[in-house]
């Protein structure tokens, strides 16, 4: 399982497979999608808004992503 969040887009991810695949995106709400894979698994749970709806600090130790071309 791999988690980043975006502080510039308030985003977080939640991977839950790290094999490559294709996936389907499900919106199952306005700050929720989900990626599916083979066999309709969740691979990744993308949340929109992050901060208000997770508490970051219980999720520690999260790995930050600055996006490219961006300083940090």
């Amino acid at each position: 399982m791999n988690i980043l969040y975006n502080d510039k887009t308030d985003l977080l991810y939640i991977r839950l497979d790290e094999r490559k695949q294709e996936v389907v995106n499900k919106r199952i709400s306005e700050d929720i999608v989900l990626d599916i894979g083979k066999d309709e698994r969740v691979i990744g749970i993308e949340i929109l808004g992050a901060l208000k709806r997770v508490n970051l600090e219980r999720l520690l130790p999260i790995k930050y992503e600055t996006p490219k071309g961006v300083a940090s």
